[in-house]
């Protein structure tokens, strides 16, 4: 049974209720959500062959520091960088290191940023250099992937929906669609109800109410769908080494489709790659 809450009324913990946010919600998420989209706009010329992780992952604890937003990965159950840096075949979870990029990588950026105590949260593909075919074909599927997730959200319609659009064009690309990790409700909690699977059935899930925020962010692997989490408890790879690509947007659900609030205010969400259906 799913229960609904109003959102001020739910304790200040992941109960497993659905929080409804008013308009005062709305506004404190797009807040966040605009600190996150403007850093992640900063990050596209600093993403260059030679850079390490490690230096994008300085920007970004210097950039919150410069816009009164903090971090939510720093410290997080342990986890000791400001950001999540996933390269090629690494799902998510990345962590950033003295490595540098070398040219043809791919390389998705995690950045959750918490103002005024709301969580903004999204996720981006960077091509390092000159990528090859393969690999911007992933990054062009898993972004069409990540919009027709979002296209589905409507209040009425269930969860499931979101997950059997993303599952049947990832498949009909012949890509295969991670199962091990989920979108999720975020707002003034960093990982909060519902779960948002990116593959599965219209009529299943949770039905989607006005109020509801949550993040989208589709893994999607050129390979088979297996990943194994590495001995350092975080980075989770593909079983097959193939590559992995992910996007992720913050969205809320509205009385007639969604808000999307980590939209890129430069137009930057898929740098390197066809600009056609950027956002």
């Amino acid at each position: 049974m799913v229960t609904y809450i109003e959102a001020g009324a739910a304790p200040y913990k992941n109960t497993g209720v659905i929080r409804l946010y008013g308009p005062d919600g709305f506004e404190g998420m797009r807040k966040a959500c605009q600190v996150t989209a403007r850093c992640l706009d900063e990050l596209v010329p600093r993403v260059q062959p030679g850079v390490t992780t490690e230096e994008i992952d300085r920007f970004v604890f210097e950039f919150g520091m410069d816009h009164g937003a903090l971090p939510a990965t720093l410290n997080y159950r342990g986890y000791t960088k400001s950001s999540c840096t996933s390269i090629n075949h690494v799902v998510c979870h990345g962590i950033p290191n003295e490595k540098p990029l070398r040219e043809g990588d791919i390389v998705n950026i995690d950045v959750t940023y918490v103002v005024d105590g709301w969580h903004g949260d999204s996720s981006r593909m960077y091509p390092v250099g000159e990528v090859k075919r393969a690999a911007e074909r992933l990054l062009e599927v898993t972004h069409e992937c990540l919009m027709r997730g979002i296209a589905a959200v409507r209040p009425g319609a269930r969860t499931g929906a979101i997950g059997e659009a993303i599952q049947a064009y990832a498949e009909s690309e012949r890509c295969s669609v991670v199962r091990d990790f989920c979108g999720h409700g975020v707002g003034r909690l960093f990982h909060d109800a519902p779960n948002i699977l990116h593959y599965g059935r219209a009529n299943e899930g949770p039905e989607l109410r006005e109020g509801m925020i949550f993040t989208i962010e589709p893994m999607i692997n050129l390979g088979r769908p297996h990943v194994k989490v590495l001995s350092d408890g975080w980075t989770a790879v593909t079983r097959d080494r193939s590559l992995s690509a992910q996007y992720e947007h913050t969205i809320g659900v509205t009385a007639d489709g969604c808000e999307i609030f980590t939209l890129s205010p430069a137009g930057l969400f898929k740098p390197g790659i066809a600009a056609v259906g950027n956002a």
